[in-house]
């Protein structure tokens, strides 16, 4: 296991506190003779603004921020926007949602990485006037074929190239003289080394495409490896923690440090990244999902994007729990997706109110109970939490019921309703016993027929009888609305659809969204929808969440739920399938 608990014990109860290797190497720096003593440990979450934040990103969300946070340090937010080909303000905007959906804050500390454009450039003649980069004007082609191999240097005709020339070239590439791919610029490091990202990396490349808030002042754009350290030392980071993808890239990030002027020396630090089953983490392919219509959008309910998972009900407090239980690992490792469900359910088990929904709705006839007469219960909010009150239910001769609830031929074991079965308790008001029911001309059974025991008011006989069925749920057919819900299921039936030799595309679950109409609900949802609808951001909060009994987790979808149409998404099942 990467994270340890440490027990500290004051003369207070004893509390454990989380520690992992990035902790450690902090407290290191930060000790006497260490490389930030005395210094404030600042960081940084960097994300591209070319999609929407996902639980991938979460995860190091909560290194970055919670590292800050751990050693009452800062966090800087900076948009990563040096490749303009697929970024948007739109992006930019809902990653800020996000973060503060979270419970995260950057303060007045937020960036672009195109802010630093200019020193970028400045910074690439510097190298250039050292000798240490160069233009080089080998094609896309040509610069892969001659990469070189394992104990075979990479070669490039054009790395003796004088500096004035160099110099001239790559003030005449930021002019606009050149089409894309016809020069870049790269540093002259190592072209036998054997990590390839040293042999001599192109830290520059022509790219005459509209950039989303520099317009078209650049057609010339710093590569990821090469504005990255100059952006963490610009900012004074003191530790920059990234995945462990970097973890080859850090001579590179480490040798720009050192041979650019600049102000500081962060020190990178690789983590491994999340991975959940059942599920893909790459952008493209998300991208790939929305564009080609699969989903809804970025925040389909079935999707990893933060925003789906708020939108399917996940809370923000579960996500963070999922986050920092995993742990902060050096290897990586795929989660079990029933993992995030079960800290999801942990946490409604403990804030959701309680109420009765029919999913597949049939009639259920109260025989000898009073035409016209009608009766309320007050049932528990949260039997978990007193505090949380309770509420109205009515109850009439005319109720509706779970299909599923009732069987005229039952099957071993069956305790629930059928002809002459057992009693069952309807949940908070009375017991009934099943006498028959009505078919309709094809022989489906359209009625439920019962009759209830007037001296068990709340779902207990007077005489101490012991009752043998089960305890349904149901709503007073005189006094419910109807809704639509939507059943959500693993957007991948292939547990690894990022797997080798697979085309993610083919490992769609066909399944994964199941709309049910007609379904059944308390009166009380309309004005409950009615006051969310009044939230000035529907789309960035969470909706109001409800325990179907027996049945789930469901919450109002933030975009199409009203109090004239009311839709449901089953955010988690009540059974924990997870083994802990």
């Amino acid at each position: 296991m990467s994270e340890e608990t440490k027990v500290i014990t004051s003369g207070e109860p004893e509390r454990a506190e989380s520690s992992n290797f990035i902790y450690n190497f902090i407290t290191e720096d930060l000790a006497p003779g260490g490389q930030y003593q005395g210094m404030t440990v600042h960081t940084r979450f960097p994300p591209e603004p070319n999609g929407y934040l996902h639980i991938g990103h979460c995860k190091a969300l909560c290194i970055d921020f919670g590292t800050a946070e751990k050693f009452g340090g800062l966090c800087n937010l900076r948009m990563d926007d040096t490749n303009p080909t697929k970024e948007d303000e739109e992006f930019v905007e809902a990653i800020k949602q996000d973060i503060h959906w979270l419970g995260f804050d950057w303060g007045d500390r937020f960036f672009y990485g195109s802010d630093y454009f200019e020193e970028d450039y400045r910074q690439a003649e510097l190298l250039i006037q050292k000798g240490l980069a160069y233009v080089c004007q080998l094609t896309p082609e040509e610069f892969k074929a001659n990469r070189g191999d394992i104990g075979v240097p990479a070669v490039s005709p054009y790395r003796d190239r004088p500096m004035e020339e160099s110099l001239d070239l790559f003030r005449r590439m930021r002019a606009g003289e050149f089409p894309n791919g016809a020069m870049t610029l790269r540093a002259k490091i190592d072209l036998a080394s054997g990590n390839f990202n040293m042999r001599d990396p192109v830290i520059y490349r022509i790219n005459h495409m509209h950039h989303h808030r520099q317009g078209d002042k650049w057609c010339i754009y710093p590569m990821y490896d090469f504005a990255h350290p100059i952006q963490d030392a610009l900012e004074g980071i003191t530790h920059s923690l990234c995945s462990l993808e970097f973890e080859a890239h850090r001579p590179l990030y480490n040798w720009v440090i050192e041979h650019c002027e600049l102000p500081a020396h962060p020190r990178q630090i690789e983590f491994a990244r999340l991975g959940i089953d059942h599920t893909v983490m790459s952008k493209r392919k998300l991208r790939a999902l929305v564009e080609e219509g699969r989903v809804s959008g970025w925040d389909d309910p079935r999707m990893p994007t933060l925003g789906g998972l708020r939108r399917r009900g996940y809370t923000a407090a579960s996500i963070r729990n999922f986050c920092e239980r995993i742990g902060v690992a050096k290897s990586p490792n795929v989660v079990e997706y029933g993992f995030l469900e079960h800290c999801l359910r942990e946490d409604l088990n403990a804030t959701a109110e309680r109420t009765m929904a029919v999913l597949r709705p049939i009639k259920l006839t109260v025989t000898n109970y009073p035409e016209g007469r009608s009766e309320v219960f007050q049932v528990e909010n949260n039997p978990t939490d007193p505090t949380q009150g309770t509420h109205e239910i009515t109850f009439s001769r005319h109720l509706w019921m779970e299909a599923d609830d009732f069987m005229e031929q039952p099957i071993p074991k069956y305790k629930r309703l059928y002809p002459d079965g057992p009693e069952c308790r309807l949940k908070g008001a009375y017991l009934v016993k099943c006498t028959g029911c009505v078919k309709d001309e094809s022989g489906r059974v359209t009625e439920v027929l019962c009759e209830y025991d007037p001296d068990s008011r709340g779902g207990d006989p007077a005489d101490g009888r012991k009752v043998k069925g089960a305890t349904l749920h149901w709503v007073d057919a005189e006094n419910c609305l109807d809704a639509e819900v939507r059943l959500y299921d693993n957007l991948f039936s292939d547990a690894q659809p990022d797997g080798p030799d697979k085309n993610f595309l083919d490992c769609l679950n066909p399944d994964s969204l199941s709309i049910l109409t007609g379904c059944k609900v308390e009166k009380r949802m309309a004005a409950v929808a009615a006051e969310f609808d009044k939230r000035e951001n529907r789309t960035g909060t969470n909706a109001p969440t409800f325990q179907f009994m027996r049945t789930g987790y469901f919450c109002m979808d933030n975009r199409h739920c009203t109090a004239d149409h009311l839709v449901f998404n089953r955010s988690v099942s009540l059974k924990d399938s997870f083994k802990k």
